[in-house]
């Protein structure tokens, strides 16, 4: 443990339901419990009212929803009760007011159904239909929402691929179209909000040809400059749009523990033998001289610093070591509350006093531990977080465990569920595993499972992050860093969801961000949330928007300004390419195929690969396009809750994996190569010798084999080669040169430059994130010693999108900052000779090898220096 935060309980605030409001609406709200709105809910539904484009930026549980659908669902019965009054007239039927509901995910549309059914059977009242409407809606009840409904709920797949292509058959919605509602639109960052942010242009463009001009109500995670954000997504000037951000909600006290997992312990560790004493890469870490710093010295720790034994913190930085009893209402069934301290104790035995040779000093104080002559691996995050979780669910608890990956959904899940065999065969089936790919029903029954407390501990993906309501938990667990403030606070706000208190636990992974963060906990608690960054001018995305927006309607001059300043200059390159036809009256698509297959929005490299089993023809799940060729390759093993299946093969031309169900004692890992070749040099600086460069690169990739390794040792028992193509990648990198009189200056030889490089560009991907709204796998990077481009060894850093997604950009920009946060990052870890926490990294095609940590510390160093003056 190497940090305890106390976040304290906030009191609501209420106001009085607007005067317009509709009278049953509000009496349906009252039978569910809500007797008077909170403050901002009122704000927002006011500004809705008038008109205002609204962003509403609250923590989780806030109750986001009432701000939209109080003004929303009024208007729609409004129109209801007109068309009643003369049932005759043909526009009472055509202008009934409609409502379009966007969302990033098919759960968060089906849980707000849900919410919606009870709010009208409460508020007795029929006369608004609601419905939701997406890839899996049948033809028919399509036609009945095309035809009938008042409240459309979807999401922007759904719009792209088929609302707006087809949109003749959706005129009714679309020509009474009155407010759109854009829910979650924080998760609309990078490539994918880019994508979405030119589907609501689309949309605007289609709507304003129907005679309709909507009003948008986003709801969003809190962010920085929410209606700048909110702005850009609508493609609207930032003054057109009401941000309400001061949350009124009441919210009960959160302790937020910080957790490094304990060093494995000899030689016994799992990676062992992938560490040899005599690295012929490696080069000797000296350790710094041990400082100890004075109980008065509030100056920011540097990297060699501790705190001495047994000092009392400084003032004002004293650690809250104390838990009052926390208790927490009975659960379903009548079951006794949980009261926190207990499980603080019981779970967290070291809270408020750190264990020995553990964390960084006085508890609360977020400083770096030095180097010490210690070079052992840690345990993994996964690993730490099952145990957690089988202890809180023992204590009667109702958690959330967020993991980075399905695999680690599946792993922690299954570990949990062993765990607790020991204890108690009916607490183990209690836990559950909940991820993307899973079949939609199966994800409806777990969603339900854990709301009525069949289900008290769910391993879960981000898919959980978002919205669904689920209440009443006692505990959220994070496996590592998520990539953004914004997201940890999303996951986080789980935890006493109701307005009860909760407890947040976040558990390093062996990453330089995650090690970074665990021992400055300033830069999590005391660092405002990032913005929402997305750039829909980016020409790789625009292209093939302007394509579908011509084939919906043909683009008018007039129209052009709506997509942005490069549009013009755009729509020329694709007249010139034949995708586009140039008329006097505009810019027509001609082709017969589809323009919206032009573009996945999520980038994920199309169609969804599905998983079979061979024996029975049972569709078990789904793995995105571009992962496919290291999770399903032919011999992968394929986990789904919990059970084990072995990839038979792989047909990419059919995206199908065939897979057969085997119980077996080992995992898949895949190897591949990448390559990268500069396209363009849009901008240079140079540091003295150092070369910074941004541009196009082009990052080819291939999955070349795979290694099965035995669980839970990690023992390698065997090494396989695979045939599969190569896939190229267009896009934007940033990247630093050091030629041969800076690798002189830093001491670093031929033989270590391959391990200095291969380490400064790991260490620097893991912590771009600092400066960029995304995590480490929306990057990717080489380090080379000659390469053939730039004709110097050169490391490079790129966005993981089809034509750039700004992080790269981001990191040129702020180069100086970028470099010496590595470089602090790498050279206050523990180890000697670098480790998973520093320079090693979980995505390297090279096994990690070679690295030299010492002399990726001296390297940064040197080129540090030639740095230009802040």
């Amino acid at each position: 443990m190497t940090h305890v935060r106390h976040l304290p309980s906030r009191p609501g605030v209420q106001a009085d339901w607007p005067s317009w409001a509709d009278a049953d609406l509000v009496h349906g709200y009252r039978s569910l419990g809500v007797d008077r709105p909170w403050l901002h809910q009122v704000a927002a539904a006011d500004a809705a009212w008038s008109g205002r484009h609204t962003v509403l930026a609250t923590s989780t549980g806030s109750g986001k929803s009432l701000a939209f659908w109080l003004p929303a669902l009024s208007t729609a019965r409004s129109a209801a009760a007109g068309s009643l009054l003369d049932p005759g007239r043909i526009e009472s039927v055509s202008r009934r007011a409609t409502t379009l509901y966007l969302c990033p995910t098919k759960a968060l549309a089906a849980d707000q159904l849900a919410a919606l059914d009870r709010l009208l059977v409460a508020a007795r009242t029929r006369d608004v239909r609601v419905a939701t409407c997406d890839g899996d809606t049948s033809l028919e009840e399509r036609r009945w929402v095309q035809e009938h409904a008042d409240v459309v709920l979807t999401n922007p797949d759904f719009l792209h691929f088929a609302l707006l292509p087809q949109h003749r058959r959706w005129a009714r919605l679309l020509g009474s179209l009155r407010y759109v509602v854009v829910d979650e639109c924080h998760a609309f960052r990078g490539v994918f909000g880019a994508h979405v942010g030119l589907v609501l242009r689309r949309l605007r463009r289609l709507a304003a040809s129907y005679g309709a001009t909507p009003t948008f109500l986003l709801a969003s995670a809190t962010t920085s400059d929410p209606a700048v954000s909110a702005a850009r997504l609508i493609g609207v000037d930032p003054s057109e749009v009401t941000a309400v951000t001061a949350d009124a909600s009441p919210a009960g006290r959160k302790t937020f523990v910080l957790w490094q997992p304990p060093e494995l312990p000899g030689t016994e560790a799992p990676w062992s033998a992938l560490l040899p004493e005599d690295d012929p890469w490696a080069t000797p870490l000296a350790l710094p001289r041990h400082v100890t710093r004075g109980p008065d010295d509030l100056s920011v720790p540097a990297p060699d610093d501790v705190w001495g034994d047994g000092s009392p913190a400084p003032p004002g930085r004293t650690a809250d070591s104390t838990v009052e009893p926390l208790a927490v209402p009975a659960g379903p069934g009548g079951a006794e509350p949980v009261v926190l301290s207990e499980l603080l104790a019981a779970v967290l035995p070291g809270i408020g006093h750190p264990a020995p040779g553990e964390g960084s000093g006085p508890l609360g104080t977020g400083d770096r531990i030095v180097a010490e002559p210690s070079d052992r691996p840690r345990r993994t995050a996964t690993a730490e977080i099952a145990d957690l979780l089988a202890d809180l669910t023992a204590a009667g608890a109702r958690s959330l465990a967020f993991t980075r990956s399905r695999r680690g959904a599946e792993s922690v899940a299954a570990t949990t569920r062993a765990h607790l065999l020991e204890i108690d065969p009916t607490l183990a089936a209690s836990v559950s595993a909940y991820r993307g790919g899973y079949l939609p029903e199966e994800r409806r029954a777990l969603e339900s499972a854990i709301r009525s407390g069949a289900l008290r501990a769910l391993a879960t993906t981000n898919a959980l992050e978002l919205g669904v309501d689920i209440s009443g938990l006692d505990a959220v667990l994070i496996a590592g860093w998520p990539g953004t403030r914004v997201s940890l606070w999303q996951q986080a706000g789980r935890a006493g969801r109701a307005g009860t208190d909760g407890l947040v636990v976040l558990v390093a992974r062996e990453d330089p961000l995650d090690t970074f963060l665990v021992h400055h906990a300033e830069a999590i608690f005391d660092t405002p949330v990032e913005a929402t960054v997305f750039d829909t001018t980016n020409p790789y995305v625009l292209a093939p928007h302007l394509c579908a927006a011509a084939a919906e309607l043909p683009l008018r001059t007039e129209e052009l300004d709506l997509f942005g300043p490069r549009t013009a200059d755009l729509l020329g390159e694709l007249v010139e390419r034949g995708t586009l036809r140039r008329r006097p009256s505009g810019w027509y698509w001609t082709h017969n195929e589809p323009a919206s297959r032009l573009t996945d929005l999520r980038g994920s490299g199309g169609d969804p690969v599905r998983v079979v089993e061979s024996v029975t023809g049972r569709l078990l799940g789904t793995v995105d396009a571009a992962s496919a060729d290291s999770t399903v390759h032919d011999g992968a093993v394929y986990v789904h809750q919990g059970a084990t299946f072995v990839v038979d093969e792989l047909r990419l031309e059919d995206g199908i994996a065939l897979v057969t169900r085997r119980d077996v004692d080992y995992g898949t890992w895949a190897r591949w190569v990448t390559t990268t070749e500069i396209q363009s040099v849009d901008a240079e600086v140079p540091w003295g010798p150092v070369t910074w460069g941004f541009g196009s690169v082009d990052v080819t990739t291939q999955v070349l084999g795979y290694q099965r390794k035995r669980i839970p040792d990690l023992q390698v028992l065997g090494t396989e080669e695979l045939d599969l193509p190569a896939r190229t990648l267009r896009t934007t990198a940033v990247w630093w040169t050091a030629p041969a009189e800076v690798l002189l200056a830093a001491g670093v030889t031929v033989e270590a430059t391959p391990g200095a490089l291969h380490a400064a560009e790991h260490a620097s991907i893991g912590l771009l994130p600092l400066l960029a709204t995304c995590d480490r796998w929306d990057l990717g990077g080489l380090s080379t010693a000659l390469h053939v481009d730039t004709e110097q060894a050169t490391v490079f850093v790129h966005d993981a999108y089809p034509g750039g997604a700004g992080f790269a950009e981001r990191g040129f920009t702020l180069g100086a900052t970028w470099l010496r946060a590595t470089r602090d990052a790498i050279a206050a870890c523990r180890c000697l000779t670098g480790c998973p926490a520093c320079v090693q990294s979980p995505k390297c095609g090279n096994a990690n090898n070679p690295l030299d940590k010492a002399a990726a510390v001296r390297l940064l160093d040197v080129v540090l220096s030639h740095a230009p003056a802040a």
